[in-house]
């Protein structure tokens, strides 16, 4: 997939909104060769997935060993909306927590003082993380509206053959 097709997709008021939510899923192979889908927070930066992580995360290990990755950001509404994005995985050690963990996390229900209660409890516990950034390699967006899966687009492609 070439990049402004990417961008055509990504830019699209949907994925626009999908890129704002709270979790992703992210699917990576675990080093003994088995499949793994989790979810994790994330931020957009206008071109990257951001997730953020504990260094002795496992799921690192993995995408030290293989760092392609699948994500699936969706709603839980009928009908469901989805934005599919595969890329390479990227480590980044950092010092403390990134900001990018705080943004990520900005969202989620919290009173003030809860928030507050949170981040402390986040800065006394992590010395640092490891950020995981992902440039997208391709993308699509399904909304069973205007988009549809693959395979279903091209039995609705058969059946108009069929009909003419």
């Amino acid at each position: 997939m070439q990049a402004d097709e990417i961008q055509a997709v990504l830019s699209r008021p949907l994925s626009r909104e999908l890129l704002a939510r709270d979790l992703t899923r992210l699917a990576y192979v675990a080093k003994d060769g088995t499949p793994r889908n989790i979810p994790i927070a994330f931020t957009w930066n206008g071109s990257q997935v951001v997730m953020c992580t504990t260094p002795n995360s496992p799921k690192l290990i993995a995408l030290r060993h293989n760092p392609a990755v699948a994500l699936t950001i969706d709603t839980e509404a009928h009908p469901p909306k989805m934005l599919l994005i595969r890329g390479t995985a990227e480590l980044d050690l950092v010092d403390g927590i990134p900001e990018q963990y705080l943004e990520m996390n900005g969202s989620y229900e919290m009173t003030p003082e809860q928030r507050v209660a949170w981040e402390a409890e986040v800065r006394s516990l992590y010395d640092s993380m490891v950020r995981i950034v992902v440039t997208p390699t391709w993308a699509k967006l399904i909304d069973f509206e205007t988009t549809l899966p693959t395979p279903v687009e091209e039995l609705v492609r058969q059946r108009a053959e069929r009909t003419r």
